[in-house]
């Protein structure tokens, strides 16, 4: 799983009202922290009074520790008022920009990965703006907080925790292997990383080299990105050639509805299933092999909700940001960057 700028904005649309922050101090010399640091340097033959030290250091930043928290109970996700945040004109300019310096590389990866260049595309633009937007926080610091301090007002605090604590002890890793300097790599505040906003340990298991150089760079390479993300998601099991998601009608019965929602983004119903429970799949949707998930997006507390079929595909851009309101995000960015292309195409030539 990534984290990063687009993930906390999947959550809420929005913001939660501006609290006092309290200056950040470094961690010190907890047990917690120096056994942490023990333990890495002797499973990877570093130095332990250094890397005891670096921790220590590292410090505690109230800032992420609020951003890391989910929207406030009650709080009404709006899909609508999501996309216009990406689907907008100068991202879509940037796209196009972006698509048109990047042509090869991303048409390389669509041949080497299967994966078509507009949800590449859509993921850089979503994720960081084309490179515009990488984050502003010292990962090391980040992350630290995260893995020795995360908020207890977390629902799932514990999972969360050890999930930053294992990332940590990856960036320390990801470090070492590529000369950088850990105390000043900069992301997101959850520890993302470059143009992909990769976590440290997807880095290190999915990125590739995709400009030859010898070495991976995401934070400066944006053809190691393009690389890195079809790369990812063809690992997690993107199939060449299939939609992303159909629509659908839900049927009016309200048992059959929240069964039907129930398993929220993973691919549960076949078209048969779908008609048998009496919800109106399009007709390319009948025509689908494989399973769906039905997803609800909400608009507000005042209007309609929107919904869709989820295939294979839509499951897997999931796996970057578990949540259906950004993988919509990116495919829709995509395809209005890729429409904006072809009409750029089309467009006569001006007189010479």
């Amino acid at each position: 799983m990534l984290a990063s700028p687009a993930a906390d904005a999947a959550k809420k649309t929005k913001p939660r009202p501006p609290a006092k922050v309290e200056a950040p101090q470094p961690l010190g010399a907890r047990a917690e922290v120096l056994a942490f640091a023990d333990e890495l340097a002797a499973a990877q033959g570093w130095d332990a009074a250094a890397l005891r030290e670096q921790l220590t250091q590292a410090l505690d930043l109230p800032r992420v520790k609020q951003l890391i928290l989910p929207a406030a109970v009650g709080t009404a996700k709006n899909w609508t008022a999501y996309r216009d945040r990406f689907i907008e004109p100068k991202r879509l300019d940037a796209g196009l920009a972006f698509w048109t310096e990047h042509e090869a590389a991303l048409t390389r990866a669509e041949n080497q990965y299967g994966v078509p260049p507009e949800i590449v595309v859509g993921i850089v633009g979503v994720e960081t703006f084309y490179g515009r937007i990488m984050g502003g926080f010292k990962v090391l610091d980040a992350l630290a907080t995260l893995a020795f301090d995360f908020p207890t007002a977390h629902p799932r605090a514990a999972e969360r925790q050890a999930f930053f604590r294992k990332e940590l002890a990856e960036f320390l890793k990801l470090c070492r292997e590529n000369g950088l300097d850990a105390a000043a790599v900069q992301g997101s505040y959850a520890g993302a990383l470059g143009w992909p906003q990769f976590m440290p340990g997807s880095w290190r298991q999915h990125a590739v080299d995709f400009d030859g150089d010898g070495h991976i760079d995401l934070m400066a390479s944006p053809t190691d990105a393009i690389g890195s993300v079809a790369h990812y998601l063809s690992q997690y099991g993107w199939k060449p050639g299939q939609a992303t998601h159909y629509s659908v009608t839900l049927p009016p019965d309200r048992q059959q509805r929240a069964r039907l929602l129930a398993p929220d983004i993973k691919p549960t119903f076949n078209a048969a299933d779908l008609l048998a429970a009496g919800a109106l799949p399009s007709e390319a949707a009948r025509d689908h092999v494989g399973p769906m998930a039905v997803i609800e997006l909400q608009n507000g507390p005042k209007k309609p909700t929107s919904v869709l079929l989820g295939t294979e595909n839509f499951w897997v851009v999931t796996r970057y940001n578990w949540s259906a309101y950004y993988a919509l995000a990116v495919i829709e960015l995509g395809q209005a960057v890729k429409a904006r292309r072809l009409q750029q195409a089309r467009a006569p030539s001006a007189p010479g």
